[in-house]
């Protein structure tokens, strides 16, 4: 007798974020994930905000799973937002579902108004230690690139 896996799957927006166990936790290894079809609104016009939203971390003992995670940024669609205040709190939501080691949120929001903006919040690593960390390899870099 064949068995039918369900093909529904849940469609309703949610703050919840669900996790599973690190296979390796005794390892220092980097999870990326970009999410290009981030929405929510803002809160001054209503009008829809697009953006991209990249996510780094390092786990520790949990990692975010992928569905939940899309659930999540689904409730954002009707959330009126800042974009400095919906980057801040998705990292803030994912630090406090599975306490990473290091984390990196970028949101990359589309031109709006002949502006875009991109937020980057961190937790873990200072951003002024990784600022002058990607300057002096830029400066390294172009010391190595150029020779006389």
């Amino acid at each position: 007798m064949l068995h039918r896996q369900s093909t529904s799957m849940t469609t309703t927006p949610s703050k919840h974020l669900d996790t599973f166990v690190n296979p390796k936790p005794g390892r220092d290894y980097v999870i990326r994930f970009a999410c290009p079809e981030f929405t929510c609104l803002c809160p001054k016009t209503g009008q829809p905000d697009f953006a991209t939203i990249h996510v780094e971390y390092v786990p520790d003992r949990l990692c975010v799973e992928l569905k939940s995670w899309k659930l999540y940024l689904w409730s954002y669609r009707d959330q009126g937002a800042f974009h400095e205040a919906v980057t801040n709190q998705i990292l803030d939501d994912l630090v406090a579902t599975v306490a990473p080691r290091r984390m990196r949120v970028e949101a990359v929001f589309n031109v709006r108004g002949g502006i875009t903006t991109t937020v980057v919040a961190e937790h873990g690593a200072s951003v002024a230690a990784r600022a002058v960390a990607e300057h002096v390899a830029s400066v390294f870099a172009g010391a190595v690139a150029e020779p006389k």
